[in-house]
């Protein structure tokens, strides 16, 4: 065989090779998205809501709410080449209402999963999820006592069922892990907590179903490298060319990578931190039925929410710079990874 018929043959197989694939799986975008400060202007008595109020600090109005709702829907179906993320996470939430209005004006393929935090501000976690893609099967939440048991975010656990084939249960784990307010090394603790929590529901729903298909998505205020998600949590790092399937279950972070190229979700100071992240474990980094497509963790960086000058050029542009208004989007940008579906 010559040389030229050598190269049609490869050609010709890998044709069919991603012809096969095109034809068998279906990808998945799964994404998150700390959205800052979604707050109604209703004051909650039993939420620190002050500031988000129309006679508040920050002149939260219904212009301004309503204007906040368009701006993430807009980002929003910019994700997944222009169709809209198929499962969405989000944190810094006020509570349901919120995210009601922003389906039922923006976003109307979506279904939505919460449970109310215990947080003092009312900032809450939820999961939105395409109704014509997804059955939902079960929500539960998971609270983080922190060591002085000030009140945080629930780790919330969302069991979603593929309509195409119920063999890929998905089980979603929505993460808003305490801030670094008090400083980094003064707070590790209470984010220790929280990756404690986590863990110990991984662990559990793995003893129940080794071949439980779990992601890890959230806002962890730690970057990959940080305690809390290496040791804790026990997030190992995901490269893709040196991947080896074993017997035995891990956490890998999708993130790592990109954490080591040095991207970043968001901007403090100077410094690109990536505190967004997806974990996902090996029986969806190696699965047949639904995996990882390996490589696919991204940092999404809208051009229309991208800070065009100045000294945060490049950086997300927020709703609020402190107290002054700005009528941006968030001060964080989206990350996705993608999944591969076999269908029935």
């Amino acid at each position: 065989m010559n040389m030229f018929s050598k190269y049609i043959l490869i050609l010709t197989l890998l044709l069919t090779t991603n012809k096969v694939t095109a034809q068998t799986y279906d990808t998945l975008s799964v994404a998150f998205w700390n959205v800052e400060n979604l707050f109604d202007i209703e004051d909650d008595p039993n939420k620190q809501d002050e500031e988000f109020l129309p006679d508040g600090k920050n002149e939260w109005t219904k212009e301004r709410f309503d204007n906040k709702l368009y701006k993430l829907s807009r980002i929003i179906f910019t994700f997944n080449n222009n169709k809209g993320p198929d499962i969405l996470g989000v944190c810094e939430i006020e509570n349901e209402f919120v995210l009601n209005e922003l389906v039922k004006k923006y976003l109307p393929d979506y279904k939505i999963a919460h449970r109310e935090s215990p947080d003092n501000r009312g900032i809450d976690v939820a999961l939105l999820f395409k109704e014509q893609l997804f059955d939902l099967v079960d929500i539960k939440a998971d609270t983080v006592t922190l060591p002085d048991k000030y009140p945080t975010r629930l780790i919330l656990n969302v069991k979603l069922k593929l309509k195409n084939n119920y063999k890929n249960e998905i089980s979603v784990y929505v993460n808003h892990w305490p801030s670094r307010r008090g400083g980094e090394e003064a707070s590790e603790k209470n984010r220790i907590a929280a990756a404690l929590t986590l863990k110990k529901s991984v662990d559990n729903e793995i003893k129940l179903n080794k071949n439980s298909k779990i992601i890890m998505m959230g806002d962890f205020n730690d970057e990959p490298t940080n305690k809390s998600i290496m040791e804790s949590l026990g997030a190992v790092p995901l490269y893709c060319d040196s991947l080896k399937e074993e017997n035995g279950m891990n956490i890998f972070n999708a993130a790592y990578h990109a954490k080591m190229l040095g991207i970043g979700s968001y901007k403090f100071r100077e410094d690109w931190n990536l505190i967004d992240q997806m974990m996902i474990t090996s029986s969806v980094v190696f699965g047949k039925e639904l995996k990882y497509l390996c490589g696919s963790f991204n940092v999404l960086k809208p051009e229309l929410m991208t800070t065009k000058s100045g000294k945060f050029k490049g950086a997300p542009f927020p709703t609020y710079a402190g107290p002054r208004y700005l009528g941006g989007y968030s001060d964080h940008f989206p990350i996705e990874i993608k999944l591969l579906s076999k269908r029935k």
